[in-house]
């Protein structure tokens, strides 16, 4: 087992005391707005804020700069008068980074907010270039000390990928938070599997944000606010005619709903751009390009979406050679909410900022914080309701192996061989309350409420009582012998704990089309400790009818305390409709899976046991 921390502290000097001890000598002054010309002319807005010694007076400087690059508007106009938040996207950063120091420069990215532009894809290459010219413009203004850093959630924490993939000299540390490392299968596809409904409210938000349709931008709670008036026109623009002509180009903005299903193999390239497929929206693609010396601090939620805490690992895993930082929490999409079924707040807690203060202070000022020395990894487990800490990932290597086997149960040990049968229900699904709502604007509050009973329609196996109880950290791995009545598959795999008092917790699960059950080595962009796919065309195969064959998928990681007394239940469905599409398309499988015997099926856990008494 690798070092894991069983004391009660995963920290030296733990997030709050650093910030408790962190002083904030500065102000934050107003902004200043203004255009910042690309190399084809596109002109992008960008606001900068300056730590200030007095209201609106700039301090003497220089100062590190955090370049935030967004698509969800740098500032809202403000109806007059109101006293709402003009940036519900990025307001948080600037308040609690300005006033200890640094500058921090918001741009909207071409196509959206008051820059100009069209956007022609999701993460579009383009931003790369345009993110480094703004970083050329930052390190030539007299405040800015010829330093920057990038950081943000999901689509901005890519955006920090990419700006770090650029090479530029000034760029020294990033923090990408909640976000992909590849958008195919962390984003969209995982497991093969289009997520349709997070394709059309993604759509939805696009068009509410980048054709200033307030109209549609109401359905999204973020922005539900009558006094957001649409984009900040910049500084100059005082009668807004130069907004209006931006956003009249936006109206040429590529469509979700037609762009993402284009990319149903991924690494192939458009029928008519060879050369542009997942990859070029990727930050994995161009991961070469990250100068060693860049530190990185990659952080994620155990129910962030079907996969950004697998771009957070990989990440992770892939640089390295970095100053590397990994942080996975108790948390959703961005860490709004606290998911844990035991939590004592429904908010997240954990000040999260302080801990990027901690790692900016130490990679951009130069600061002893003390970073160094702790330990790389840190990570939440849930039911045990405490951080731990790890010199690695996985932090355990050890695990535990249960056999599927008659009457629907789980044992400790191989058993006669046979099989159960299993009709795909296409009705089947897992709710509101899961992990994919918050990825597609939805301010979702509760998780897995109702789980409840929801194992009963899927095919189940149920282990017997733990004599003790075992910590779960990492990735389960579900190894079926697996045959379908149909050519192809969609494959959801729950792991579930079931108290002794009957109470059903969902704990984690992993999901595989079975037209990409093919394994691959996992290439050095995209390094991983559980089975690679590279969702290719030419490593795609249609089963065979009846044809039982060995299908392993992995489980989404968690960290997760199984008590003393609890039962861990496996179930295999073939259907989510509340997030996912039908495979194959109006024809639900028969499914049997074998076990015992030469078709041993299994679950493997990396588990740890607990002491009597925990």
């Amino acid at each position: 087992m690798n070092a894991f921390d069983v004391s009660r502290r995963a920290w030296r000097v733990s997030p709050d005391e650093y910030v408790a001890g962190r002083s904030a000598d500065f102000q934050r002054t107003d902004p200043v707005s203004q255009y910042v010309g690309m190399r084809d002319g596109c002109r992008l807005a960008v606001d900068v804020y300056l730590p200030g010694s007095a209201p609106n007076v700039a301090a003497a400087g220089p100062f590190p700069t955090i370049a935030l690059f967004t698509p969800y508007y740098r500032r809202f106009k403000l109806r007059p008068g109101s006293s709402a938040e003009g940036n519900p996207n990025t307001g948080k950063f600037r308040d609690f980074f300005v006033p200890r120091g640094y500058a921090v420069v918001v741009i909207d990215v071409r196509g959206t907010g008051a820059s100009f532009g069209t956007r022609d894809s999701f993460r579009s290459p383009m931003e790369r270039e345009d993110s480094r010219e703004i970083t050329d413009w930052i390190v030539d203004q007299p405040w800015s000390n010829g330093i920057v850093g990038s950081s943000g959630v999901s689509y901005l924490g890519a955006a920090a990928d990419f700006l770090a993939s650029t090479g530029h000299p000034a760029v020294k540390a990033i923090a990408p938070l909640f976000s992909v490392w590849d958008t195919y299968a962390d984003n969209y596809f995982p497991g093969g599997i289009q997520l349709t409904k997070l394709t059309q409210l993604y759509d939805d938000l696009m068009i509410a944000m980048d054709h200033d349709r307030r109209d549609i931008l109401k359905q999204f709670s973020y922005f539900n606010n009558p006094d957001l008036e649409g984009p900040q026109p910049v500084d100059d623009d005082l009668d807004g005619v130069l907004l209006q002509a931006a956003i009249k180009e936006h109206l040429g903005n590529f469509r979700q709903t037609e762009f993402m299903p284009e990319f149903k193999f991924r690494e192939e390239g458009l029928a008519y751009d060879s050369g542009f497929s997942s990859a070029s929206f990727s930050p994995y693609s161009v991961f070469a390009g990250i100068k060693p010396d860049v530190a990185i601090l990659s952080v994620s939620g155990w129910r962030d979406g079907a996969g950004y805490m697998n771009g957070a690992i990989s990440r992770f895993l892939t640089l390295k050679d970095n100053p590397s930082h990994l942080l996975l929490g108790p948390w959703d999409h961005g860490a709004r909410i606290d998911v844990s079924p035991w939590r004592t707040t429904v908010e997240a807690d954990f000040p999260l900022l302080g801990e990027i203060l901690r790692f900016f202070d130490t990679y951009l000022l130069g600061h002893d914080t003390g970073l160094r020395e702790e330990a790389p990894v840190h990570y939440f487990s849930m039911h045990d309701e405490r951080w731990r800490a790890s010199a690695a990932w996985p932090p355990i290597d050890t695990g535990f192996t249960f056999f599927l086997g008659s009457k629907n149960e789980l044992h400790d040990m191989v058993g006669p061989a046979g099989a159960d049968a299993y009709k795909v229900d296409f009705s089947l699904g897992t709710g509101a309350g899961t992990r994919y709502e918050r990825i597609a604007g939805i301010d979702s509050r509760t998780y897995y409420q109702d789980w409840q009973g929801r194992t009963g329609r899927m095919l189940s196996y149920t282990s017997q009582p733990l004599a003790h109880g075992a910590e779960l950290a990492g990735h389960g791995l579900a190894d079926l012998w697996v045959s379908s009545s149909e050519l192809d598959a969609a494959l959801f795999v729950y792991l579930s704990e079931i108290e002794a008092d009957g109470t059903e917790r969902y704990v984690t699960e992993g999901l595989l089309r079975a037209l990409h059950r093919k394994e691959a080595p996992a290439p050095e962009s995209y390094v991983t400790t559980w089975p690679f796919r590279s969702f290719a065309r030419p490593d795609a195969a249609p089963l065979t009818p009846g044809k039982i064959e060995r299908i392993r998928i992995p489980f989404l990681p968690v960290a997760w305390r199984f008590a003393a007394g609890s039962r861990i239940r496996v179930s295999l469905a073939g259907a989510d409709a509340d997030h996912c599409g039908q495979v194959p398309h109006g024809r639900p499988p028969l499914l049997t899976i074998a076990f015992g015997g030469d078709h041993a099926s299994t679950v493997e856990l990396p588990l740890v046991v607990l002491e009597a008494g925990r």
